[in-house]
């Protein structure tokens, strides 16, 4: 005999980030994670600095200053926030707070991998709905309620699609599906779009009983390495969610830098310049040499190849120029391949080896 972890445990396939170095090669371009091409913030990096000061002390587990920042920022409740470790753990908070075991989620049908993870640490089901031309379908998600539903998941924009959902189409689906569904918008790449009818569901948070709006300082922030994450919602979730977290989830240096990059609109203003420019420049020389850039409104692109093998022989060319991208096949995308947005000189130097590898 020996200790046995729960059902459905020993099933779970874990999360695998983006590879960042290649085998004998020193100067590598990381395309594979979405990170800030631009680096962080100068406020947030002396901030961090000065926490350094006071390693010996519990970080405020009710995580006030930083609550203050991101409500002032957003003209939002702060006692309706609840800051974690990177927005992962919100949803982790949610398989806690809100699974039994034979309940159901429903997500996309490209849909954050996280989400059927917390699925299955639940013992519950993840029931994905089909896409169309890689964008999220309302009417296929409303077909796949049951009375099991607990849990709807919207990444919007999706990753690793990079697609969206119009704000009308949003509240279409909130205005269609139960109350007692929990409909959780997924927003960590809002900042990025550039789009007139698309909204972060900030709206629907504060004024409706069952949705929730997650976010992260991973992306635009550029403090992927510190693991913030927040989400603002009605009151009674929050407070289950407040029962269920680590005491002290986010430490100290991660408040500290967290709040003066939410005070650094002058870096989220460039990091979102740099990225409007280099997103329609590579969309378009991608589908200039005989690729198929999906249109998206990110820090990335999904770049769609004939088949697998040719996506996988650009993964292994682009790895001999010193460049790594996303394979997404556990997305069941194995024949394209996920991009960031770089550095200028990155974005150079995928140009020139996506046009040498497609003999243009």
């Amino acid at each position: 005999m020996r200790p046995e972890p729960i059902n459905n445990i020993l099933d779970i396939v874990p999360y695998k980030g983006g590879e960042a170095t290649i085998e004998g090669v020193d100067k590598v371009y990381k395309l594979s994670s979405n990170e800030n091409p631009l680096g962080f913030s100068n406020a947030a990096a002396e901030a961090f600095k000065d926490a350094s000061g006071e390693l010996n002390i519990y970080p405020d587990g009710a995580h006030e200053e930083l609550k203050n920042a991101i409500a002032k920022r957003y003209g939002i409740d702060e006692n309706r926030i609840v800051c974690t470790n990177g927005s992962d753990e919100v949803f982790q908070l949610l398989g806690r707070a809100f699974l039994n075991p034979g309940d159901e989620i429903i997500q996309s049908e490209y849909g954050f991998l996280v989400y059927r993870l917390i699925a299955q640490q639940a013992g519950a089901i993840c029931v994905s709905a089909k896409t169309k031309d890689y964008q999220t379908q309302i009417d296929a998600i409303l077909a796949a309620i049951t009375p099991k539903t607990k849990i709807i998941f919207i990444d919007n924009p999706s990753n690793p699609t990079g697609t969206y959902v119009s704000f009308d189409e949003i509240k279409r689906l909130h205005s269609a599906i139960p109350s007692n569904i929990l409909f959780v918008l997924d927003a960590a790449y809002a900042e990025y779009v550039n789009a007139n009818d698309y909204a972060s569901g900030i709206e629907l948070a504060g004024e409706f009983e069952n949705v929730l709006m997650t976010r992260t300082f991973s992306k635009i922030h550029g403090l992927a390495a510190l693991r913030i994450g927040w989400t603002y919602g009605p009151q009674r979730i929050i407070d289950a969610l407040q029962r269920v977290r680590s005491p002290f989830n986010v430490s100290l240096p991660a408040l500290k830098a967290g709040t003066a990059a939410m005070n650094d609109g002058d870096f989220t203003q460039n990091s979102a310049a740099h990225n409007q420019k280099w997103l329609g420049e590579l969309s378009q020389i991608i589908n200039e040499i005989g690729l198929k850039a999906i249109p998206s409104v990110t820090n990335f692109i999904m770049v769609e190849f004939k088949d697998a093998k040719h996506a996988d022989d650009c993964d292994i060319f682009l790895k001999t120029k010193g460049l790594i991208v996303r394979k997404i096949g556990a997305y069941n995308l194995p024949n394209c391949l996920r991009i960031s947005i770089g550095t200028d000189d990155a974005n150079r130097r995928l140009i020139a080896a996506l046009k040498e590898f497609m003999g243009k």
